[in-house]
């Protein structure tokens, strides 16, 4: 099985030096990350069993934290197991387009990621509709953080109800995956999931283990098509996500759609 982890990045030094990431470092109990090798990533997927993984851009009111060249460079140097996401400058809508155009058309990028929490901006703010209409155009996804905040940030632009909500009944062609699960609002996931056929989650940031009990019975049953994995690496290794996995009760064909075959199809991944 080829794993896919759909939410990650590969750290820069102006990503490692972020003043927000000191309420995660403290979970995590280190006191900075180091601006790693792109070796090191790869080395980290490989013990864990990851073949692909969906490697970020990063863009916030300050700037670019981690440039699409930065991630056009990181997808090189990995032999094809990274795979590019576009970020976007939510205060250049227009430049933002035009950006996210060329990355998906002419350096292959398959996705776009914007973390409201970076902005305190909803997604449902009109600043992001110019990107809506062109991943529809360009057929990529749109990723975006659900739930609470690790940053001691405003975590309300993260809740789905009513925010995605609003984008996923006026952009029925937009596909969506919420990263991070998505609480305490899971009740409000898990209706979002049953009732739009273009939205889905994914398991960023979350060990296996820790999941909520409720999302790991909808991936279990009705909704095993519609939750992918993922790490946020480097926060979590691939190898502590998965750690008890077997324990979740999938059977062969939900474990299947979870690790890799629906990242597959709502990536349009073409993978051994």
């Amino acid at each position: 099985m080829n794993t896919v982890d759909v939410w990650m990045q590969h750290p820069t030094e102006t990503f490692v030096k972020q003043p927000w990431l000191a309420s995660l470092l403290r979970w995590m109990g280190v006191e900075e990350f180091p601006a790693l090798p792109v070796d090191f990533t790869l080395a980290a997927m490989q013990a864990a069993g990851v073949g692909t993984g969906l490697c970020a851009a990063w863009c916030g009111p300050q700037g670019w934290l981690i440039t699409h060249d930065d991630v056009k460079g990181f997808v090189a140097a990995s032999g094809g197991r990274l795979k590019g996401i576009a970020s976007a400058n939510l205060y250049e809508p227009m430049q933002a387009v035009r950006e996210l155009r060329r990355a998906v058309k002419e350096d292959g990028f398959i996705g776009l990621r914007v973390v409201p929490w970076l902005w305190n901006l909803p997604p449902d703010d009109r600043r992001y509709y110019p990107l809506f209409a062109e991943c529809c155009e360009l057929g990529i996804p749109f990723c975006t953080q659900i739930g609470h905040t690790g940053p001691l940030c405003p975590s309300e632009p993260g809740r789905p109800i009513p925010y995605l909500d609003h984008v996923c009944l006026e952009f029925p062609e937009l596909v969506v995956v919420g990263g991070h699960v998505g609480y305490p609002w899971i009740e409000e996931v898990l209706s979002m999931a049953r009732k739009y056929p273009n939205f889905y989650v994914d398991t960023s940031a979350y060990k296996v283990k820790r999941l909520p009990a409720p999302l790991v019975e909808f991936m279990r049953g009705r909704g095993r098509t519609k939750v992918m994995f993922g790490t946020n690496f480097p926060m979590i290794a691939p190898q502590a996500a998965l750690a008890g996995i077997e324990e979740l009760g999938l059977d062969v064909e939900a474990a299947q759609l979870f690790l890799s075959d629906n990242a597959r199809r709502v990536f349009k991944l073409n993978l051994p």
